[in-house]
């Protein structure tokens, strides 16, 4: 089966930055759509970021165009998001996930496609 194991969080000012990272282990990573969700308290769980299988094509919500970025490293098995001129709203537990089924084209926004879900890394962010 597939584990993945993220890190990276933490509790930053308002204007921070952190770079969140997301490590996959059984499977063929390379073969994979990966996303970023984060929820919130009290939120439902939100998607904000995807990467397609070589790392030619990205997509964000709205709300993190321009201050984040997804990346991964196949050779690492390891996906990315950093984060930039972070806002407390951008607060939530952080996760990662991957589609092995193949549910996705290219990449994918929507939460069904992903079947593997890392345990969470939580990102606070003070004003």
């Amino acid at each position: 089966q597939v584990q993945l194991v993220e890190s990276g969080g933490g509790l930053v000012q308002a204007g921070g930055s952190l770079r969140l990272s997301c490590a996959a282990s059984g499977g063929i990573f390379s073969s994979y759509v990966m996303g970023w969700f984060r929820q919130a308290p009290g939120k439902e769980r939100e998607f904000v970021a995807t990467i397609s299988r070589s790392g030619g094509n990205t997509y964000y919500v709205d709300s993190v165009k321009g201050r984040f970025t997804i990346s991964r490293d196949n050779a690492k098995n390891t996906v990315y998001l950093q984060m930039s001129s972070l806002k407390p709203e951008d607060t939530a537990v952080y996760y990662c996930a991957a589609d092995t089924r193949g549910y996705s084209e290219r990449y994918s926004h929507t939460l069904p496609d992903y079947d593997y879900w890392g345990q969470g890394t939580q990102v606070t962010i003070s004003s």
